[in-house]
């Protein structure tokens, strides 16, 4: 691929590529933000280099996982857990819904965030990737280095155990 290339698909897909630094790093954008650009540096410098053995996307997003995990093991994402699952990515409603429907649909988010909570670290990467950034959980495995059949299990115990806890939430109602 050629440098044009390159910046070319990083510019493309940078917001999903934030997204998942963000779910790499526990919710902190700040953390986030900086493993992007140490990502980034990495592909731009030829660190980390694409051998076209994947996607484009499928590549750049192991290559943020694992700069993640580098930077937990330095000792620089001290807040790592005490970060959200997930962010928001932009505001909710505008002012086009009554105040009724913007509390039921923040009841609604606050449930769903803490039934991803409950779930084990790998069925909550899993289900991002798949749910969240468009991936096959072919391309889910090979981000989490995982065997397919292993990604497959976390997917299909994640959301049976996600519409459980949210069943739950619904007759607790």
């Amino acid at each position: 691929m050629q440098p044009h290339q390159f910046e070319a698909e990083l510019s493309r897909i940078h917001a999903q590529s934030f997204a998942w630094a963000v779910r790499c790093c526990r919710g902190d954008r700040t953390e986030a933000e900086d493993v992007l650009h140490l990502t980034y540096a990495k592909v731009l410098d030829g660190r980390a280099r694409f051998e076209e053995r994947s996607s484009f996307k499928t590549w750049l997003f192991g290559v943020i996982r694992r700069t993640a995990f580098e930077e937990i093991r330095r000792g620089m994402m001290h807040r790592l857990w005490m970060g959200k699952w997930w962010q928001e990515r932009e505001d909710v409603h505008q002012g086009t819904a009554d105040q009724a429907t913007l509390v039921v649909e923040g009841e609604r988010r606050d449930q769903l965030r803490q039934a991803l909570g409950q779930l084990s670290p790998r069925q909550q990467q899993v289900l991002h990737l798949v749910f969240y950034q468009d991936m096959t959980i072919q391309e889910a495995a090979t981000v989490l280095k995982m065997q397919i059949g292993t990604a497959r299990t976390h997917y299909e115990r994640g959301k049976a155990r996600l519409r459980q806890l949210l069943d739950r939430e619904g007759d607790q109602a």
